[in-house]
C-alpha cells in the first residue's frame, strides 16, 4: 500500500539517444505504479517535443510553461498541483505535467523552475516520473541530482550507441552518482543485431538490470489507442514486463553486477 512507502521517489528516465522507448517505458512505468494504488506524476522533460500526452491522447489545458509564468508572477502563491492534466483508463489514474505546447515556449523554461514543481509535487505524490530528452542537457543533470533512481535505456542496434551508452555511464559514475541509483534498462532486446548482450554488459561493467523485449507492433498499437500496455485488459509480452520492471523498484530487488562474459575482439577494438 502507498501509505508503506515513504514519499516522493524520484524515477528519472534516461537515455544518451533518442527513439529508444523512453516515453513509452515512462508511461507504463507510470500506469504500472497507479494500478498498485500509487499516487504518481509524470513530468514530460522533453520540453521541445514531449510525447506524453500525444502518447496518453490528452489535451493539456496548462503546462510545465504556465507553472513557470505562475511562479514569475507570485512565487509565494504558486501551487504546482493546478497545473497537471489527469489520466484515467478504468478507475486506474495518474497525473501528467506537461510539455510546453508551443516550441518557442520550451526555450524559457528554466532548470530552477522544474525543480521547484518537482518538489511541491514530490510532497503530494508517491512517485514522481521524469521522461527526459536524450543528453547531457543542464535541466537533465539538474534533475538527475534530486532523483533517487536514474532507469538508464539502451538498445543494442550499432557501435555508435553503444559508445554514447559508454560514454553516458562514464559521465554519471565520474560526477559521483552511485552504481545503485543507475539502472540499465535493455529495450528491444530480441531485435536482429549482430551484437552481442553479454558483450555489451562487458564493456560497461554492469549488468542490464533488465531487458524489454521487442515487440513494435504492440507498442504502436498501444500508443494508437492512448492506453498504457500494463493496463490491457489482455495480456502481452511487453506490458508483462514492464510490470516485472516496476516489480523490482517497488521491492528493491538486486541483481548481479557482474558480468562473466570476456568482450569479443571485433567489439573490443571500438573501445580502446
Amino acid at each position: 500500500m502507498a501509505e508503506d512507502i515513504r514519499r516522493g521517489i524520484i524515477i528519472t528516465v534516461f537515455s544518451t539517444a533518442a527513439a529508444v522507448g523512453k516515453t513509452l517505458v515512462s508511461i507504463n512505468m507510470a500506469a504500472e505504479l497507479a494500478k498498485h494504488k500509487y499516487k504518481v506524476c509524470i513530468i514530460d522533460l522533453d520540453l521541445q517535443f514531449g510525447d506524453v500526452c500525444n502518447f496518453l491522447q490528452l489535451t493539456p489545458q496548462k503546462t510545465i510553461y504556465d507553472a513557470q509564468l505562475a511562479m514569475t508572477e507570485d512565487f509565494s502563491g504558486f501551487a504546482a498541483a493546478e497545473y497537471i492534466t489527469p489520466y484515467e483508463f478504468q478507475e486506474i489514474n495518474f497525473s501528467v505535467l506537461a510539455a510546453p505546447v508551443k516550441l518557442e515556449e520550451s526555450y524559457n523554461i528554466t532548470a530552477q523552475a522544474v525543480l521547484t514543481a518537482i518538489s511541491q509535487l514530490r510532497n503530494a505524490y508517491d512517485y514522481i516520473v521524469l521522461d527526459t530528452t536524450a543528453g547531457f542537457s543542464e535541466l537533465n543533470l539538474a534533475v538527475m541530482d534530486v532523483s533517487t533512481i536514474i532507469t538508464f535505456i539502451g538498445i543494442v542496434d550499432f557501435i555508435p550507441t553503444i559508445k554514447n551508452m559508454k560514454i553516458g555511464y562514464d559521465t554519471m559514475r565520474g560526477i559521483g552518482y552511485e552504481k545503485n541509483k543507475i539502472r540499465f534498462v535493455l529495450n528491444r532486446s530480441n531485435s536482429k543485431t549482430l551484437i552481442e548482450l553479454q558483450d555489451v554488459e562487458q564493456l560497461l561493467e554492469e549488468r542490464f538490470y533488465h531487458v524489454l523485449p521487442n515487440e513494435f507492433t504492440t507498442a504502436v498499437e498501444s500508443i494508437h489507442k492512448g492506453v498504457p500496455l500494463v493496463l490491457y485488459p489482455e495480456k502481452n509480452n511487453l506490458g508483462r514486463s514492464m510490470e516485472e520492471l516496476v516489480g523490482k523498484y517497488t521491492n528493491r530487488l538486486q541483481e548481479n553486477s557482474k558480468g562473466n562474459a570476456s568482450l569479443s575482439s571485433w567489439l573490443k577494438k571500438f573501445f580502446k
